[in-house]
């Protein structure tokens, strides 16, 4: 039975209710309704025959508030709440940094990554070059790390990939959500590298403004993506792709499977002692997102990630 740490809480993320849930296989959808996240205590209900998993549990949780923390041991069934996020070491095979607020990841994860614990980090890696050059390093000095977004297991779009030949050369992509580019374009970029077997992306070009992302991305081979975050729509996450010869629109709403997946992929790495995904792919996901607002910072400059 591998033990897993929860770490952290960041506002409007409640990662830390549903992956402890679907790893220890119960929750109290009133406690889950109350703290704020109804949405969360639904999927859970209407999937209760598919929570937990065998080979793994949530036995111990830290976040900034003790409240926090009781409220998610008790809705998810974590015996232990620690004082101190260190205190997990030793306790724990693996650990679940579970916010999405990526200016802290360095911080709350170094002591974990030093002490040689698996770690998987909440999207988005990294937003700066700084930290992500650090996970680069711990990630070369064998240490594993493993970091997405959830949308790279998408049923939606995993069913859409095996209607490829049908579509013929693929020319463009586009891809549209929901809020800010850091936090919600790692989705987009997630599925849509995902769709494209992680292929190379060449140049990253913002063209909207803050609140109303709209960035350009070239891929080797030529194929153009335009990926579109805007605060103020509506919608679900979509994903639309168009080849010579058809095209296929992905409405991205099953958040439990892919959730689901994601967690089963990190335990699946811990036990076999290697991230199941590659760190290189990571990398070029968030070097995009970081791309991307650098041009925007620099007036739409064209950034090129490779020469």
């Amino acid at each position: 039975m591998i033990k897993i740490g929860i770490l952290g809480m960041s506002t409007g993320n409640a990662h830390p209710y549903s992956w402890s849930a679907i790893i220890n296989g119960q929750f109290d959808a009133a406690e889950i309704s109350r703290v704020g996240y109804p949405a969360v205590a639904a999927y859970l209900q209407a999937n209760q025959d598919t929570l937990g998993l065998p080979n793994a549990c949530v036995t111990c949780v830290w976040t900034q508030e003790q409240e926090v923390s009781k409220s998610i041991a008790k809705t998810t069934g974590i015996k232990n709440i620690v004082q101190t996020a260190e205190e997990m070491i030793g306790q724990v095979d693996a650990v679940i940094l579970s916010r999405d607020d990526p200016e802290n990841h360095v911080a709350m994860a170094k002591s974990f990554i030093d002490a040689n614990i698996p770690i998987f980090i909440d999207k988005p890696l990294a937003a700066d070059q700084a930290d992500l050059d650090y996970f680069s390093q711990e990630n070369a000095k064998g240490k594993l790390i493993m970091s997405c977004s959830s949308m790279r297991y998408s049923v939606e779009a995993r069913n859409t990939k095996i209607e490829f030949p049908a579509l013929g050369k693929l020319e463009l992509i586009t891809a549209t959500g929901k809020k800010d580019w850091i936090k919600y374009g790692v989705h987009l970029l997630e599925g849509v590298f995902m769709l494209l077997d992680d292929a190379k992306p060449i140049t990253v070009k913002h063209i909207g403004e803050s609140g109303k992302d709209i960035v350009h991305i070239t891929f080797e081979g030529g194929l153009q993506v335009i990926v579109n975050l805007f605060m103020e729509i509506s919608g679900t996450f979509q994903i639309s792709i168009f080849g010579q010869q058809g095209w296929r629109l992905i409405e991205i709403k099953n958040s439990y499977a892919m959730f689901r997946d994601n967690i089963i992929e990190f335990v699946r790495s811990v036990e076999q002692g290697k991230s199941r995904l590659d760190f290189f792919k990571t990398e070029n996901i968030i070097r995009t997102l970081i791309a991307a607002k650098e041009s925007l910072q620099q007036g739409g400059k064209t950034i090129r990630l490779y020469h």
